[in-house]
């Protein structure tokens, strides 16, 4: 069921995307001032209620209602599986901001581009230089595509094999949430925190994000060129700051032979006066040097796109085959 539940979320996805700062957003981000406003009052201890409230609980409550739906049909207890994946897989809510930059760039006006890309990821990217700009274009979809996607199939598709339904999916979209939600209040003037709150909510999202960071990182290297993949992975990984995401931008540039990581351009920092929804960690512009291959060309976003589609391909492909074996056996 588990491959049907995915499959046509991710075609209402499509049809229907989210938008931007939809409803489910600013409930989650209510959701998160709420639990840090009433259960954290500074001690270190607090940040495991708090996390646990925040991530834990509504991961819990879904399940709940998994097994009440299920109790009932096995059809309801799909679409309530359909539900919760179309509100947690989220394709849409970024790749049109990739779509339109690179429509950009395709007639030429790296001025807009640019744009695009402030408002997408609040960088002051006015002095951008083109490669720089294609090379944070194609970060943040690659990371974008997996925390949206990849991650969010794994730990449903674990949960659900083991009788949790859409719980995982909560859960990993809830940990990442949170781990950005508190950062940002961490560098947010005049909005104190409990810092324990915020790196327990980054670690305890690192751990779950472990797996399935390595297994986007595999697919890459299987659609695309294996052994470059396989060699930046083990080699360049390390030169972001973040292993999971060094990990999955160094398979993803071995794999199609694209040059990222390195400094951030002079002027390019985030923004902190904006809005949670939209804005971006101080290191997200950062690495300790680049990966080799060709500086990026426009050329290499249609190669990101297929990268990820045929990773997409590919996973619900295993997911097919893992569903026929459970029903033929």
């Amino acid at each position: 069921m588990s491959f049907f539940a995915v499959l046509f979320a991710l075609l209402i996805e499509q049809l229907k995307p989210l938008p931007r700062g939809n409803v489910i957003h600013d409930a989650l981000t209510g959701w998160m001032r709420w639990t840090g406003r009433n259960f954290d009052a500074g001690r270190d201890h607090h940040a495991w209620v708090v996390w646990c409230i925040t991530v834990l609980l509504p991961a819990l409550l879904t399940f709940a209602a998994y097994q009440a739906a299920a109790h009932f049909s096995l059809l309801l207890a799909l679409a309530w599986d359909v539900a919760v994946l179309y509100l947690t897989l989220g394709f849409r809510q970024f790749s049109h901001y990739f779509t339109d930059i690179r429509d950009a760039l395709d007639r030429g006006d790296e001025a807009e581009a640019r744009r695009l890309l402030t408002q997408w990821r609040h960088l002051d990217a006015s002095e951008l230089p083109r490669t720089e700009l294609l090379r944070h274009v194609i970060e943040h979809s690659l990371l974008a595509a997996h925390r949206h996607v990849f991650g969010v199939f794994f730990w449903f598709v674990l949960l659900s094999s083991l009788g949790f339904g859409p719980a995982g999916a909560v859960l990993y979209r809830l940990a990442e949430f949170a781990g950005r939600y508190w950062a940002f209040k961490s560098r947010t003037v005049g909005a104190p925190i409990n810092q324990r709150l915020m790196n327990l909510s980054q670690w305890l999202f690192g751990l779950l994000d472990h797996v399935p960071a390595r297994l986007t990182a595999f697919g890459f290297a299987v659609v695309g060129n294996f052994e470059e993949a396989i060699t930046c992975w083990r080699r360049d990984a390390a030169l972001w700051k973040h292993p999971n995401e060094g990990i999955i931008l160094a398979a993803a540039a071995g794999a199609v032979g694209v040059q990222l990581g390195g400094s951030a351009a002079p002027g390019v920092t985030p923004d902190r006066s904006k809005t949670f929804e939209a804005g971006a960690l101080p290191e997200a512009v950062l690495a300790d040097g680049s990966t080799p291959g060709l500086p990026p060309v426009p050329g290499h976003l249609r190669s990101i796109v297929g990268l990820v589609w045929r990773s997409v391909v590919l996973w619900m492909l295993l997911l097919a085959l893992l569903t026929l074996a459970n029903l033929v056996g």
